[in-house]
């Protein structure tokens, strides 16, 4: 039988396809730009006859129709790797839940934790002529969970691109189950490439010139991180290479300026590796088919060994609030859920590590509560209580705000604290000393 033949004997609806999803079930919907879309929608329409069906994802880029239902926590729970502002907002209506983990982990997670994956079903780029459906951008640890689901169904999107990589990008026809040709809608877009902000603008200015040329980057989510990678496309650095986790626009910009040869790489050497993309219509067609840009799974990519071999790598990622100890909370506001650890930790560890490395968390340095207008100081004596500790204090290198750069690595405790409240909003810095006096992390000699 040839591909073809195998491919149209397995082809069904998505209505036809969803029927084999019963109460109880554990399915995964893909990540990211490749979760189900046609099969999400066939799934909610038989949402009466459901129960209790748990469902993975991550990173959402549109709000599934299973969310929508009547009663839907009664009917599905959404588990989250990643969460993205969609499934934050959906912890409130009872239906959202987050997995904590390292993200560099996650393809181990399905091969060696995960009992139960009894469907698994997301989008992918039309069959080659070798039976292969390539996983597209959003590749990550899609292999993984073919390896361990008991279904499989696929659903072809003609615009998704093709990501070419070393391995685990794509799977076999053999491996399916079912195919299910899809509605065909243009990939998600992915906001946080606009304009940046003044403090975006002031904290890039920090952060460029201290990366030197041959850099390895690494950029973080964020309107931030992705500030500082348009100012490297126009500054005259030269001979950058990428490995990171998520593969943002600007490197596309940096890319179409010259700026990335990855020729000074001990790794992958010609190539940018990703584990996974979002962002614009302009990335997607920057990626497909693309031999220079190197899909690998996000064990491979977040690996710190792999990661702190490559001199001079550059890490650079955002966050929620950091206390004087040098503590960073990237997912959370107390007990209010924001995102994840994702591979924060990896990167900062790994940047750490490496020769000449240099590991950045960027943030501005206040943030402006929505409903009350209150303005407060993302740098603070400690957490706000219930939030979750991302990167620990013993692994914080430099710190970047719109008042200044602070390099923490080696500093004692009161030294730390002088550090980082000099990089404070002017305004609460007094009201940071007196705490800090209060917790004994503070000298009378200490100048800001």
């Amino acid at each position: 039988m040839s591909y073809q033949e195998e491919y149209q004997q397995k082809l069904t609806t998505a209505d036809e396809a969803v029927k084999v999803v019963k109460s109880g079930d554990w399915l995964d919907y893909g990540w990211s730009i490749c979760t189900a879309n046609a099969l999400d929608k066939a799934l909610a329409k038989r949402a009466d006859q459901l129960t209790d069906v748990n469902v993975r994802g991550g990173i959402l880029t549109r709000r599934p129709a299973i969310f929508d239902v009547p009663n839907a926590p009664q009917h599905f729970t959404w588990n989250s790797w990643h969460m993205s502002g969609i499934e934050r907002k959906a912890v409130n209506e009872g239906i959202s839940y987050y997995i904590p983990l390292r993200y560099s982990e996650l393809p181990g997670y399905y091969r060696n934790c995960i009992k139960s994956l009894d469907v698994a079903m997301f989008q992918v780029a039309p069959m080659d002529e070798h039976g292969w459906f390539n996983f597209g951008p959003g590749g990550s640890h899609l292999k993984a969970v073919c390896e361990v689901a008991k279904k499989i169904i696929v659903e072809v999107n003609k615009n998704m691109p093709v990501c070419l990589g070393g391995f685990d990008n794509c799977v076999h026809i053999d491996d399916v189950d079912m195919v299910v040709e899809g509605e065909n809608p243009p990939m998600d877009i992915l906001g946080g490439s606009g304009e940046p902000s003044e403090i975006d603008t002031a904290v890039a200015k920090l952060v460029v010139p201290q990366i030197p040329d041959g850099a390895c980057l690494q950029l973080g989510i964020g309107s931030m991180p992705n500030a500082i990678g348009k100012m490297i496309a126009e500054s005259d650095l030269k001979d950058l290479g990428v490995h990171t986790e998520m593969y943002v626009d600007a490197f596309v910009d940096m890319a179409e300026a010259g700026k990335l040869t990855c020729l000074r790489k001990p790794i992958d050497r010609g190539r940018q590796t990703y584990a996974f993309a979002a962002g614009s219509q302009k990335l997607y067609d920057y990626l497909n088919n693309n031999p220079a840009c190197m899909a690998a799974p996000v064990s491979y990519v977040n690996d710190i060994a792999r990661v702190s071999s490559i001199p001079n790598f550059i890490s650079i990622n955002g966050a929620v609030d950091i206390d004087l100890f040098g503590q960073v909370s990237s997912e959370s506001s107390g007990t209010h859920h924001i995102s994840g650890a994702g591979g924060q930790q990896d990167f900062v560890m790994g940047a750490y590590l490496s020769q000449g490395g240099k590991s950045f968390i960027c943030c501005s340095s206040t943030v402006k509560n929505k409903k009350t207008g209150e303005e407060t100081s993302r740098i603070r004596p400690t957490l706000v209580e219930g939030s979750i500790a991302t990167c620990t204090r013993t692994n914080l290198h430099y710190l970047v705000t719109e008042y200044g750069i602070a390099n923490v690595k080696g500093l004692a405790t009161w030294q730390r604290a002088e550090a980082l409240i000099g990089i404070a909003n002017p305004k609460f810095r007094d009201q940071l000393i007196a705490e800090a006096e209060k917790m004994h992390i503070w000298r009378r000699s200490n100048k800001i």
